[in-house]
This record gives C-alpha cells, structure tokens and sequence, in this order.
C-alpha cells in the first residue's frame, strides 16, 4: 500500500469479546479495521484467538460485546448466510470442501444464492485459478490438500465477496504448495478482493501483507505494516523468534 489518502474502510472490529461458552472468553476487547483493498495478516502464538476473531466476523461465535461493521452498517452476530449475501467470504481451515461433489458442484454451491452469475464468476475464478478450467468434472475428494485449498478459495469468491475471510490457508501444506498458496492470496487481493489471513507462518503472511495485527491473549497486542513487524525487536522475540531475521 502507498501511503497518502488512507482507503475507504471496509471492515470495522471495535472492542470484541467473544466465546464458545458461557463465561469463558476467547477474545478480549479486540479491534481491527480494514481498508477496501489491503490484504490484513493476522498472526499470534496458538491460543491467541486469531482463528476465533474470523469465526466472530462470520456470526460462528457468540459475541458478548463490542460491534462489527461491513462499510458502516452493523453486521454483528448476522447468521453466515446473510454475511454472504453482504459480501462477506469465508474459507475455514478444515472440511472446507464438499468431497463427494465435483469441483464444478462445489463452485455452484458457492453461488447457492444467485446462481445466475455462475458464467461471470467462473471466468474471473479461472483468470486466477487456471488449472481448474480442464478439472470442472473431477470429484473434489480425489484432490490434494493444496487443490482442495485452491477450490475451497474459489468457492468463497464465487458470490463476489467484498471481504474474504481466509483461516490458515497454508496449514498442512508441503512448502511448496505453502508458497503456491500465498502467491494465490496475493493474486486474490490484486484482483481487487481485500483480504484477512490468519496465518501460523508467520514470516510468510508479513512479507506479503499490507498491514499485519499481532494477537495475544484475545487482543490486538501490535499492529503495523508486514514490513514493520517483522523488523519490531518485540514482535521478533516474543512471536518471531529468528523468523523475522530471516525476512529482514
């Protein structure tokens, strides 16, 4: 991102607190905010909440406090199919494909809600997705993990989403696939989709993030541009470790 005008905000996470049982809490008073356009990473130590703060976002956690906005407008606590229908996208970390449907199938049920788009999507997925033109009628279950991602992405971004959630899209990858994976969300963001990414390769998400939230304990501890966390002495050694030497 270059600096000067800062973007139009997209989405706004103001003071959340959120669990999956009553009494305990996951998140505590977190805030991000969101510009049309950025690619946001989201790292932490396992626990942090990171991957809890999408599911908030995506009405799949219980919200005791704090609000979430999409352009201004309230969207706390809506039920995941209106989020779609808002332009919110989501792709969770695991069984985030249909494996007995083909990947034509699962491109469709993407786009359960206004099937008559399915030609459009279809040419602007395989403009980033190419390979999956040759594949349509292949079963979804015979695929690879790094497929299964690519597939998984492409069925989020059929309804068009204005926001598109990703958790730990490199998770369980062969580090080649891990780097194909990273350079797709790259490609999904310039195509003018703005993006969060939970990640636990954290070294990775920064070097292509814009902006990069540091969460600990359910909070926002750090915040600053992939470039800057990843050279913070405090960010390094409490979360890093030598991965930040390593991209520095």
């Amino acid at each position: 991102m270059t600096t000067g005008t800062a973007p139009r905000s997209v989405l706004e996470v103001t003071d959340l607190t959120a669990g999956y049982l009553p009494g305990i809490d996951i998140l505590n008073s977190c805030s991000i905010a969101v510009g049309e356009g950025e690619l946001i990473g989201i790292i932490g130590p396992n626990g942090a909440g990171k991957s809890t703060l999408l599911k908030a976002i995506f009405g799949q956690v219980n919200i005791r406090s704090g609000s979430i906005s999409l352009f201004g407008e309230d969207i706390t606590g809506l039920a995941a199919y209106r989020l779609v229908a808002k332009g919110v996208g989501m792709v969770p970390q695991n069984n985030n494909v249909f494996p007995s449907l083909t990947i034509e199938e699962n491109l469709q049920m993407g786009l359960f809600q206004n099937p008559r788009i399915y030609a459009e999507r279809l040419e602007f997925i395989t403009s980033i997705f190419g390979e999956l033109s040759s594949r349509l009628k292949q079963r979804a279950g015979s695929l690879s993990g790094g497929e299964r991602q690519m597939v998984a992405m492409s069925r989020a971004l059929m309804m068009d989403p204005h926001v598109l959630l990703l958790d730990e899209p490199s998770a369980g990858l062969s580090p080649v696939r891990q780097d194909e994976a990273f350079i797709r969300v790259s490609e999904i963001n310039k195509a003018g989709v703005t993006t969060i990414m939970v990640e636990q390769n954290a070294r990775r998400c920064l070097q292509i993030c814009d902006r990069g939230y540091v969460l600990d304990q359910g909070t926002d501890a750090y915040t600053g541009s992939g470039r800057e966390l990843l050279n913070d002495p405090k960010v390094i050694n409490l979360y890093l470790g030598t991965l930040g030497e390593d991209a520095a």
